[in-house]
């Protein structure tokens, strides 16, 4: 992980910036990256890039993704991930003690998950002594913005995802529940830096229980003093899905987790299961996903706006955030870019008409 360097302008106290808007807009993580970033990637593998070299692409990554979040009005903004490298945890697997790579049985064909490299436990997981690189990827953002901002990190149902237990762990919950410890030291240090809003993004992954995620959500946020959202996802590598696309079969258990908030995918599910947030959602606040990041097809403001209006059926002004429906890490830049101002846009809308009535 590349490490922080001068700034150049300080960002305010989060009680210093304006109020957020009502319905404010966010966004899930990662950002859509430059065409040079992949260029960057390829000079790395081959062995042209030092690590100066990819300090600053990383740099320079995190600036524009951060000025294209800005520039298209989004309320609370991220650093795009930009400076993880082959994944969501791929990059953090890398750096991860007591894991060892197992030979991937499919490499020929079409891509699938199926073509992950996955672990087996060797030993106790540990961090680096310098913790995971998300502490130093927010704090670069503090510093580069004067924006709201969200931390963002994988939970330990995701870390331990690929993650065969071996000898050394008795199950993969057991192996989630190290994760969550090991989870939990990086976001105490993210609050410490300053992080008031802090995500953990954690799978549908169909063979663990809603109440089972909420107890392993607690546990890596026990003790940690910020705002939490907790983002459930359906996987999205390559725009594809990897689980099953429904968030029925993990309520009313889910409830139990202690978050302020739901991050929900919607849009691409033609806004399937907002009944689900009119039966359980009563007090929590939403994060409604109302923009595709799998479809190629340009959302507009008047789409965002349409669907915005269908999620406040079952949800008040007041408890909604909105943001795409997942992180824009699969997706070229410009099309990134077209989404997220259609999304700042379909929020304006809406709040237009709200306040004419």
């Amino acid at each position: 992980m590349a490490t922080q360097r001068g700034s150049g302008r300080a960002a305010p106290a989060p009680s210093a910036l304006p109020p957020l808007p009502l319905i404010p807009t966010a966004v899930v993580g990662s950002h859509g990256k430059a065409g040079w970033w992949y260029a960057g990637v390829k000079a790395l593998e081959a062995g042209e890039f030092g690590p100066a070299d990819l300090e600053e692409m990383f740099d320079d990554a995190a600036n524009t993704a951060i000025r294209d979040m800005e520039e298209a009005g989004i309320d609370i903004i991220t650093d795009g991930e930009v400076r993880r490298l082959d994944g969501y945890v791929d990059s953090y697997y890398a750096i991860i003690k007591g894991i060892t790579p197992l030979p991937v049985r499919r490499k020929a064909g079409p891509w699938g998950y199926d073509q992950q490299t996955r672990y087996e436990a060797v030993g106790r997981f540990e961090a680096p002594p310098g913790g995971l690189g998300i502490i130093k990827e927010f704090e670069y953002l503090k510093a580069h913005t004067r924006y709201r901002t969200k931390a963002t990190c994988a939970g330990p149902l995701t870390f331990g995802s690929r993650i065969h237990p071996g000898t050394v762990y008795k199950s993969v919950v057991e192996v989630a529940e190290r994760f969550a410890e090991v989870i939990n030291q990086e976001l105490k240090g993210l609050v410490a830096a300053g992080a008031d809003r802090i995500q953990i993004d954690e799978p549908a992954r169909g063979n663990v229980s809603g109440e089972e995620m909420a107890r392993l959500f607690n546990m890596a946020t026990q003790g940690v003093k910020a705002k939490l959202a907790y983002h459930i996802c359906f996987g999205n590598r390559f725009g594809r899905s990897r689980f099953l696309r429904s968030y029925g079969p993990y309520f009313p258990g889910l409830l139990k987790a202690r978050t302020d908030q739901f991050v929900l995918e919607f849009a691409s599910r033609e806004l399937a299961e907002l009944d689900l947030w009119q039966k359980y959602g009563e007090g929590r606040e939403l994060g409604a996903g109302v923009v595709d990041v799998k479809g190629f097809n340009p959302d507009t403001p008047e789409d965002v706006a349409r669907r915005i209006r269908r999620v406040l059926r079952v949800c008040p002004a007041e408890k909604l955030t909105v943001n795409p429906d997942c992180g824009f890490g699969w997706s070229p830049r410009y099309m990134c870019n077209q989404k997220i101002r259609a999304l700042a846009a379909g929020a304006a809308l809406v709040r237009k008409e709200l306040k004419g009535r």
